[in-house]
């Protein structure tokens, strides 16, 4: 039978030597791989936001975006098991947090639009931060997938992007939501160059799934995103 150690990540892979405990069968070494790719995140997530009261957010937001991703590369969904939880977590979070907490776990809230919200009360302030980054999150990708269906009468992406990006706006705000759909289109137009320039028949159509890489920009903008802004602004503003 299956005992409950079997189940710790990568140790239980090798101490049954990649092989189920019942069939013998092979389990695959994307598992243990995917396990230990989430513990270096995870070690990468606490070096960078320590010891703090939101690490358990940054924790659970960084396992579902690792799960997203991998999910999206083999199967081309994004489930809204996920999504949908995610975003309602978010808002939440984003309320929860400046009536327990004391500190801004949300940049965004001392930024334009929201700074101008400044004298309402802190959960307001915040929520109106988490709602204001859905919107340019989920909705901006909604446009564009709805323009380009305007004009070219084919689906640019698949709602479950929009939907992850309601999620991803909701906790991290316009600002680290508009540098991950950046972030984003960038490295999926790389992986897309990459893609048909090993294609014999070049087929402009070939579909990517565009939510892993949202989901590193995600990461990316979540652990370093206010220093990147910050420089950028510096450097070119």
């Amino acid at each position: 039978g299956i005992r409950f150690y079997h189940n710790i990540p990568i140790f239980g892979w090798l101490m049954l030597g990649g092989k189920c405990s019942n069939c013998k069968e092979p389990i695959s070494i994307r598992y243990p791989a995917i396990e230990l790719l989430t513990a270096l995140v995870f070690c990468l997530v606490y070096w960078q936001i320590g010891l703090t009261a939101f690490l358990p957010v940054a924790l659970a937001f960084v396992s579902a975006m690792i799960a997203l991703i991998f999910i999206d590369a083999e199967h081309m969904i994004l489930p809204n098991v996920i999504t949908y939880p995610m975003f309602a977590i978010a808002l939440i979070v984003r309320v929860i947090y400046p009536l327990v907490f004391d500190g801004n776990y949300f940049s965004d809230t001392t930024y334009a639009p929201i700074a101008s919200l400044q004298g309402y009360p802190p959960w307001m302030v915040s929520l109106a931060g988490a709602l204001f980054g859905a919107l340019i999150g989920g909705g901006s990708l909604w446009l564009v997938g709805a323009i380009w269906k305007a004009l070219r009468g084919v689906e640019a992406m698949g709602l479950g992007d929009v939907k992850l990006l309601f999620g991803i706006g909701a906790l991290l705000g316009w600002r680290l939501t508009a540098l991950t759909i950046f972030i984003g289109a960038f490295t999926g137009a790389l992986a897309g160059v990459i893609v048909l320039s090993r294609q014999k028949d070049k087929d402009f159509q070939t579909q990517i799934p565009f939510g892993i890489f949202l989901g590193i920009g995600s990461i990316v903008s979540l652990l370093f995103g206010d220093r990147m802004i910050a420089w950028y602004l510096d450097r070119f503003m």
